[in-house]
């Protein structure tokens, strides 16, 4: 009834796209894993060595490596070209947008701008040429080192003593020397190359995790100041070292970060490091990428006669850091989510150790309060000696490789490529993001406990299906229920902390997001921006290629009090989504649907990005037009004074007396020139 009443109001808000249903093509979906093997991207480490928490989908089969098949979604419409931007190599910026916060801007508040550390090993000569080009796939505002929005430190916070490799010629020595001949070698020859070896191996698997972590970060949060930190070696007490200084003040020589992230881990120490205790600031942690209690590894490694840690991964187990679990994210043709459940490998499945959310019950660390006050905390499992111990993991996000995000790789030495990530190592970055775009901790000092403030409520969603032990959640089928709490492979039937159930449980935590207000304490207004003044430009848009300036940097104070009416949930229709994704050549309106907090005029505008002159600026398609909007959903259409050609076009809503809101609508064309 809101739709028709809205529609009434205007006359050139019509519908849907007016073309014929003939027009489109049945719904394309991924092809089965089978057609896809998972490699860890980072080696097994020796103790007191961290591994990156990261796992790359590679295609196996021809079907798979011609990219006519998208990745952890339905599309409704072919891929044509193999792009990233189709989905061809796994989820985009916006299908995270669409899921985890729809109809909020990808942008921190302006008057709490936001600076996000990604705590890394070894040096990534090519991580600001491959966010570029990341950043032009998905028409993304520049994050460069010149306008401030990039920047890479050593960890101690200097920009001019970057770790090994320093440049792709270090790199390219040091792989010649690791490749020589070793005949008259004497022993201390051949350990030289041997260590020589290990590192050039090692920063080549990182520098992938880097590539992942920044772009990730940018593409959920737009704005925010991205810093990498760049351990020297992948040892805990060089990471440690780099945490300290992401926390550090910036008068103090550090980054004074607002939210941390860090995609690695190392085995469960006996003793909490201050390193991870920083009141104030977000940090989140992977949890692991090989499930309970890395289950996965260790059972692959007894196959051959070898042992693998058993246990929580750290710092996720600290219990002042965020511990972020992954999920199975599956998107429909109408991009929305079609499920979320616990990522756990394909256990009927030929191929073994594809991966699995991590977590399991700490052996020496005590679960905070905000877990112990859960009401089913004894049907988690964590208690031990009658004391509770700390549970992975807080929260979640999409994990699973086969569903996993589009990535560039720009080698440090040869030629770039597109890649699909996954692992806990993408969960974190993305939570971290999005308490980015909240607006920080708010004064809250150990920001987990924000999350359990809303347990329950449908700012998560709550993920009830699965598990991340053996047996997956399901006792029925075979899978003893004789295991307990105190097994390396499953928690056993009735324990939450490895099978997924409604509230809390191990394999999920609290859930994953559903709004931006899920990360911030009750009543804080979160991801709503004042309208800019006359001199002023909202940050989400910054059009490509112009001069931005210092983002993130302190912005004047709002013009006026912040508004009462929000525009919500604004999205294309699917039907939109399909014909323009398809490049109709003759599509002249966009439908769309948005919900209003209260009813309002509300101001409709189009504008499209145009290059000229080595500069992009927004060039208006015909002036704003009002319509009476209703409370709750309004479905509209927008015609435009003629045929959208292709290119990046920009709608956007005004509500007389609310908070501005606008959607970014790529067209292209699939008409031969």
């Amino acid at each position: 009834m809101n739709g028709i009443r809205a529609k009434v109001v205007l006359a050139f808000l019509l519908g849907c796209l007016g073309l014929p249903s003939s027009a489109l093509a049945a719904s394309i979906s991924p092809l089965g894993r089978s057609n896809y093997l998972v490699r860890r991207v980072c080696a097994v480490t020796a103790p007191g060595r961290a591994h990156c928490l990261g796992l790359e989908l590679r295609a196996r089969t021809a079907s798979a490596r011609a990219r006519e098949r998208p990745l952890g979604m339905t599309r409704p419409v072919a891929i044509t070209a193999a792009l990233p931007s189709e989905g061809a190599y796994g989820l985009r910026p916006a299908d995270l947008r669409g899921v985890y916060f729809p109809g909020e801007e990808p942008d921190a508040p302006a008057s709490q701008p936001q600076t996000i550390a990604l705590v890394d090993a070894y040096n990534d000569p090519a991580a600001e040429a491959g966010l570029q080009i990341y950043d032009r796939e998905f028409h993304l505002p520049e994050c460069t080192t010149a306008n401030g929005c990039f920047g890479q430190v050593n960890q101690n916070g200097e920009t001019g003593n970057l770790p090994f490799p320093k440049n792709s010629g270090e790199l390219e020595a040091k792989q010649a020397f690791c490749n020589r001949s070793g005949e008259g070698e004497s022993s201390s020859e051949s350990e030289h190359k041997s260590e020589a070896c290990r590192e050039v191996h090692e920063a080549q698997d990182w520098a992938l995790e880097i590539s992942s972590d920044i772009e990730l970060t940018h593409g959920v949060c737009e704005n925010c100041r991205i810093r990498l930190i760049e351990a020297d070696a992948p040892q805990a007490t060089d990471l440690e070292i780099a945490e300290q200084t992401a926390a550090r003040p910036q008068s103090e020589g550090g980054i004074g970060a607002d939210e941390i992230s860090n995609s690695w881990g190392v085995p469960e120490p006996p003793l909490d490091s201050e390193a991870f205790n920083h009141p104030g600031v977000v940090i989140t942690a992977a949890s692991g990428d090989f499930g309970y209690l890395n289950w996965t590894e260790a059972q692959a490694a007894a196959e051959h006669g070898e042992s693998y840690y058993q246990g929580v991964e750290y710092p996720a187990a600290s219990p002042h850091v965020i511990a972020v679990g992954g999920t199975k994210l599956l998107l429909g043709s109408d991009g929305a989510r079609q499920s979320e459940t616990v990522w756990n490998e394909d256990l009927a499945g030929a191929a073994k150790n594809e991966g699995a959310d991590g977590g399991g019950c700490s052996v020496n660390f005590d679960a905070p309060s905000w877990q112990q006050t859960l009401p089913d905390f004894t049907a988690v499992g964590c208690t031990r000696a009658s004391r509770a111990k700390r549970a992975l993991t807080d929260v979640s996000a999409d994990g699973d490789p086969y569903t996993g995000m589009a990535t560039y790789y720009a080698a440090p030495q040869g030629a770039g490529s597109w890649r699909t990530f996954g692992g806990t190592s993408i969960s974190a970055p993305i939570i971290a993001a999005m308490f980015a775009l909240a607006g920080g901790a708010h004064g809250v000092a150990y920001p987990a406990q924000t999350l359990y403030s809303h347990l329950g409520s449908p700012l998560f969603y709550d993920i009830t299906e699965g598990g991340d032990g053996r047996c997956d959640g399901d006792y029925s089928s075979g899978c003893s229920g004789s295991l307990s709490p105190l097994s390396p492979l499953d928690c056993g039937a009735g324990a939450l902390i490895c099978n997924a159930a409604a509230g809390y449980d191990g394999p999920s935590g609290v859930g994953s997001p559903n709004r931006l207000a899920a990360l911030a304490p009750t009543g804080t207004k979160t991801g709503l921006q004042p309208e800019p003044g006359p001199q002023t430009q909202h940050a989400n848009e910054q059009p490509q290629g112009s001069s931005p300036g210092v983002r993130g940097a302190a912005q004047p104070p709002p013009r006026h009090a912040p508004a009462e009416i929000d525009v919500l949930d604004l999205a294309l229709s699917s039907g939109a989504r399909g014909a323009i994704a398809r490049g109709w050549p003759a599509v002249s309106s966009l439908a769309f649907s948005f919900t209003l907090s209260a009813p309002a005029l509300v101001r409709v505008g189009l504008a499209k990005l145009v290059h000229r002159h080595g500069h992009s600026r927004w060039q208006v398609l015909r002036d704003a037009l009002s319509m009476l909007a209703v409370t709750g959903l309004n479905h509209v259409r927008l015609r435009a004074p003629g045929r959208l050609a292709p290119g990046l076009y920009r709608l956007r809503l005004r509500p007389v007396g609310g908070r501005p809101r606008s959607l970014l609508v790529t067209v292209r064309s699939n008409v031969p020139e």
